[in-house]
């Protein structure tokens, strides 16, 4: 069966230069396109797909929260995060939550194309000029990052969904779940995140959220 390619990006010109950048390493493959999460995740739900090239920024999710979710649910499938986004903190967060890498959009065909060959082969990539073992977190910043990689991807969807601000009956219609069961992965939360109301929740998960993240690095 030919290997299949998951490229999930909001923005069509780009999925195309990233089909592009796939060709010359895997010859023959088979790629599926999402422009969001939901389409993404519907398609890894399918269970054969090889590789997920995914944005962190689509019109229902901003951040790690889709990494995060899909590295819980799926952690044999490589992903790479691209994105527009290229401070060495986020490029950092981002391996820290699973990525097999980091490619810029800004980076060349070329510069593509060695990044997910070097993934394949099993490789973590990072563009060059960036140095992990330099990018220093600080001690709650760490301590959260933790938290957070505790939850389970049916955790994250209802975490996601009540950042967003949708009551209980809400996220159980739009999560296809009992309201019961909606509160079991409430208590689980905030268990896991360390904390013991919705509002505390919502503030641990804003790390999740880049614009946040770099505005606490600042």
């Amino acid at each position: 069966m030919l290997p299949t390619v998951l490229i999930a990006d909001d923005h069509p010109l780009f999925r195309d230069a990233l089909k592009q950048a796939i060709k010359p390493v895997l010859q023959e493959h088979k790629t599926v396109e999402a422009s969001n999460l939901a389409e993404a995740r519907e398609w890894m739900q399918q269970g054969d797909i090889s590789l997920l090239l995914l944005d962190l920024h689509m019109s229902d999710s901003h951040g790690f929260v889709g990494l995060i979710e899909f590295r819980q649910e799926f952690p044999s499938v490589p992903i790479i995060v691209v994105s527009a986004s290229e401070e060495p903190e986020i490029i950092a967060r981002a391996i820290e939550f699973g990525a097999s890498g980091f490619i810029p959009k800004s980076s060349s065909l070329e510069q593509m194309s060695s990044a997910i060959d070097a993934i394949m082969q099993g490789d973590i990539w990072t563009p060059d000029h960036i140095d992990l073992d330099n990018v220093n977190f600080d001690k709650e910043q760490s301590e959260t990052n933790q938290k957070l990689k505790q939850l389970t991807g049916a955790q994250l969807k209802v975490l996601h969904a009540v950042v967003r601000g949708l009551l209980n009956k809400q996220i159980a219609h739009e999560l296809g779940i009992t309201e019961a069961t909606v509160k079991a992965h409430l208590t689980a939360i905030f268990r896991k995140l360390d904390v013991i109301n919705r509002t505390q929740a919502v503030m641990v998960a804003q790390g999740l959220d880049i614009e946040r993240a770099m505005l606490d690095v600042d």
